[in-house]
């Protein structure tokens, strides 16, 4: 018979915030992450804006000289690790090591890693490149690093799926658990790609907002003047556990995951397929996983990237699954407070997903002032809303066409 899985723990690094507390509170009153970028000076850029991490200091986690060997998206990773075991109540030694095991994903990896070892070989030559340039910079040592410092030997590997790839990092780790795998994973994506090469490849790509005067302003999902998402950093990771394993220990739990859907577009390398079909598919994949009705789900945190087709078409998918409770769902975009963390965001918005299950607060679509007739749902337009929580649905849709979906519900012991 499938196992039942549920979360048990959250830890979170993002622009509004570091730690649940600080991130949940952001969240729910509407507060934006989004400043001028501070990295670099981004003057020479189309876009200069960016959901930069907040309140994240690295010497609560790391020694100077550990720091120093991972890469900022690493950092986050284990840092977020770190305070969901930490939420969950789980120290080394109360889990069997051997069924315990992490699915944390990346999109770009160690980007900054990457440019200081380029800027190193044009300036210095080869010889000069540290070895430590590898295992900072590829994108499977967010969940290699986890299993090290928390003696995970079980499942573990690393999803890149772009914009995809945290929810199909929750998705995979939730089907290892249901299949008897596993009994406990770590779940999420991490990403740090705030850098020169980072932020110019994405305004090559013309999927940024220009709205540099008003940076808080600049990510407004879903809203008629819209004009390209905002990139962000950071990360987000759920404890998932075998809930009979959850109840023996006594844990608290937060959700039940449910449902997963997984589709490809099979249409464009960047653009999404107009109809709406592959997120559509997505959509009720998970549904049918969960064995609920649209009618269920009274929440639906939404890809939502504040990009013109993204948003619209989202909508169009919403309605074709939904169909008239599509107009009676709350849907929203946290993307409008923090930005598009990229593979990060699935995770983030796990987070979100888990936190509105457990507190019934449905978190706004900020920056929502003129009504675009295309996408004419509730978004949750500036303030959250104070409401019981059945059902949530998590959407992500990446690069290349490829779409995920997660399905989490108050759980009945």
């Amino acid at each position: 018979m499938p196992h039942r899985v549920v979360v048990t723990g959250v830890g979170i690094v993002s622009p509004v915030g570091t730690g649940k507390e600080a991130f949940w509170k952001a969240i729910t009153s509407g507060e934006s992450g989004i400043r001028r970028i501070a990295k670099f000076d981004p003057a020479m850029y189309s876009s200069q804006v960016a959901g930069e991490v907040s309140g994240f200091d690295p010497s609560v986690f790391f020694d100077a000289k550990e720091a120093r060997h991972l890469d900022p998206f690493c950092q986050y990773a284990i840092a977020a690790a770190e305070m969901a075991f930490e939420d969950a109540n789980l120290k080394v030694g109360v889990y069997d090591p051997v069924q315990a095991g992490a699915v944390v994903g990346s999109g770009t990896g160690g980007l900054t890693t990457m440019e200081n070892a380029l800027r190193t070989l044009m300036a210095e030559g080869p010889r000069r490149i540290s070895p430590f340039t590898v295992p900072m910079m590829i994108e499977n040592l967010a969940a290699g690093n986890i299993s090290i410092k928390f003696n995970l030997k079980g499942p573990n590997m690393c999803i890149i799926t772009a914009c995809a790839t945290g929810t199909h990092s929750i998705g995979e780790a939730f089907r290892i658990i249901k299949r008897g795998e596993a009994k406990m994973m770590v779940a999420g994506g991490a990403e740090a790609p705030i850098t020169p090469l980072g932020l110019g490849s994405f305004c090559a790509v013309k999927a940024l907002t220009s709205r540099n005067d008003m940076p808080e302003k600049a990510s407004r999902p879903f809203e008629k003047d819209r004009d390209g998402f905002v990139i962000a950093e950071g990360c987000g990771i759920l404890i998932l556990e075998n809930l009979e394993d959850a109840l023996k220990r006594n844990a608290s739990v937060y959700a039940e995951i449910s449902g997963y859907g997984l589709t490809a577009d099979a249409f464009h390398i960047t653009a999404p397929d107009e109809t709406g079909d592959g997120a559509a598919r997505a959509m009720q994949g998970a549904l049918d996983e969960a064995g609920i009705q649209p009618e269920e789900v009274d929440y639906i945190n939404a890809h939502g990237t504040s990009t013109l087709y993204n948003d619209r078409i989202e909508t169009l998918a919403i309605k074709t699954v939904f169909k008239d409770h599509a107009y009676k769902v709350k849907v929203s975009s946290t993307k409008s407070m923090t930005g598009h963390l990229l593979g990060a965001a699935g995770g983030l918005e796990g987070v979100v997903s888990t936190l509105v299950v457990k507190d019934g607060i449905i978190p706004p679509t900020i920056n929502y002032d003129n009504k675009d007739p295309d996408c004419d749902l509730d978004y949750v337009p500036n303030k959250s809303v104070k409401q019981d929580v059945r059902a949530v649905m998590s959407n992500s849709f990446g690069f290349g066409g490829q779409n995920a979906v997660l399905v989490f519900k108050k759980p009945e012991m």
